[in-house]
């Protein structure tokens, strides 16, 4: 690998887009999307402003990168694990999503007021996002047989109560940030959790019931 006169390993153009990636990231956890300006990246990085233009064109899809990759790195730290019953999978999951939310307040916040803002780019990865999270719930290991059990049969009327319910624990989630009070995070994590199957078991038996199963 080549490398620079003065001894530091030279970046490909790849290698430095994805190095100036995670740094974006980085910085939207503690800062709205207003606030990650290409000028702040340029001055964290140590490199020009016509650089990061060369990279990412303009200020949007400077933006529209970032917030990809938070995305994807949401997505990644809180894959739940392999072994384990459903819900313990589901807690482990929950806890993961909690303490990043926690960790990227501010920028999560403003993807969710940009996705809410009429920003379609910005709304397709919030989207996206939220559909990959909420599809983990009617995974393959997780399906009648399989060991610990089932908690959500996959059927129409129960991806919608998911999708609602995912939106009751982004609320939820955001509220306590805001104002834990005397809740606890293990109270918190018991709520979303246990509000899940109890959710599903108020839909009725045949709307339950999966296609061809009969």
């Amino acid at each position: 690998m080549s490398q620079t006169t003065t001894g530091r390993t030279r970046l490909s153009p790849e290698e430095r887009r994805e190095q100036l990636l995670d740094l974006g990231v980085r910085l939207l956890a503690t800062r709205s999307l207003d606030e990650l300006s290409i000028d702040l990246l340029a001055e964290e990085a140590g490199i020009s402003r016509g650089l990061l233009y060369h990279y990412f064109g303009n200020k949007h899809a400077f933006h529209e990168a970032v917030v990809r990759r938070a995305a994807d790195d949401l997505i990644a730290k809180t894959t739940p694990p392999v072994e384990g019953g459903p819900v313990e999978r589901l807690l482990i999951s929950l806890a993961a999503y909690l303490d990043y939310v926690v960790e990227n307040h501010e920028g999560y916040l403003s993807l969710v007021k940009a996705a809410a803002g009429g920003n379609e780019t910005l709304r397709e990865i919030y989207e996206d996002s939220r559909s990959a999270l909420n599809g983990r719930i009617f995974r393959e290991d997780a399906q009648p047989g399989a060991e610990g059990g089932q908690i959500i049969p996959d059927t129409p009327t129960t991806r919608l109560v998911v999708r609602g319910w995912s939106a009751m624990v982004e609320e939820l989630v955001l509220s306590w940030i805001d104002e834990p009070g005397e809740v606890t995070r293990e109270q918190l994590l018991e709520v979303m959790a246990a509000s899940l199957p109890a959710l599903v078991e108020v839909v009725p038996a045949a709307a339950r019931q999966e296609p061809g199963s009969a």
